[in-house]
């Protein structure tokens, strides 16, 4: 694992000249598109029967997760079982203000309930405080005990609060960490996604991690601009319409 000098100079190297844009993978099309897709809950107001339509609509369309909070995880991992359609539980969130070890314990405990994937909020504070080796540290916590089940995790940055040098620190940090995605936003702070900001991931962790675009994506023009600047999973609640606009794209 580098250093944090050692990241240190790369963030500097990174705000003098980014990494050249990676080729991207063939994007999806039509009804493959959903492969790419979280379908996603997260609304605290959803009910147990909305998370049981959320699931149906799962295997309906072949998502490639339902997105959701840690208390339906149970009931999710229960409708979806045997479908091939991935639990993806969220941690710490929306604002990533937890202890480490409240995030571990949360990570324990939505793996055991069923959760396939996790999606968790760094501590926001402490990466704009300069904290990186806390950062660090939490992030290959979590990563720690979610890999030992084979689950990804995603690392929401909440990139509308940060600068651009913040940017970079933290997706340094989550590849160093061994997360497997770095993911934009929570879809509750003061700003989505970015093609901008999808841009700069992608150059940053090159083409061997994966960039998740989540924050106000509704239609398929928003889909396709953030598979196009460097996505490989959006997020979003309004999979279902994006996927029947793929479609009738296909079919014109």
């Amino acid at each position: 694992m580098r250093s944090i000098p050692e990241i240190r100079s790369l963030v500097e190297t990174y705000l003098r000249h980014l990494p050249p844009v990676p080729e991207l993978p063939v994007l999806p099309h039509g009804a493959a598109l959903a492969s790419w897709i979280d379908h996603t809950l997260l609304k605290p107001e959803a009910t147990p029967e909305q998370i049981r339509r959320l699931c149906e609509e799962g295997r309906t369309y072949r998502f490639a997760t339902v997105c959701i909070n840690p208390v339906y995880v149970s009931l999710a991992a229960r409708e979806l079982q045997g479908t091939g359609v991935g639990v993806c539980a969220v941690i710490s969130f929306p604002l990533g203000a937890h202890s480490l070890r409240h995030k571990v314990a949360e990570a324990r405990q939505v793996l055991e309930d069923g959760a396939t994937e996790i999606d968790m909020v760094i501590h926001i504070g402490a990466l704009k405080a300069g904290e990186y080796q806390n950062v660090l540290e939490e992030i290959a916590a979590v990563v720690k005990v979610a890999h030992r089940r084979a689950a990804p995790v995603k690392v929401i940055l909440e990139m509308a609060l940060l600068t651009q040098e913040e940017k970079i620190w933290g997706c340094l940090l989550a590849q160093e960490a061994g997360a497997d995605f770095v993911k934009t936003s929570t879809g509750f702070g003061p700003g989505g996604a970015t093609v901008e900001d999808v841009a700069l991931m992608r150059r940053v962790v090159g083409p061997a991690m994966g960039v998740k675009a989540a924050g106000g994506i509704r239609t398929l023009r928003d889909a396709q601009a953030m598979l196009q600047a460097g996505a490989n999973r959006l997020g979003s609640s309004s999979g279902i319409s994006i996927l029947r606009e793929a479609l009738e794209e296909r079919h014109e």
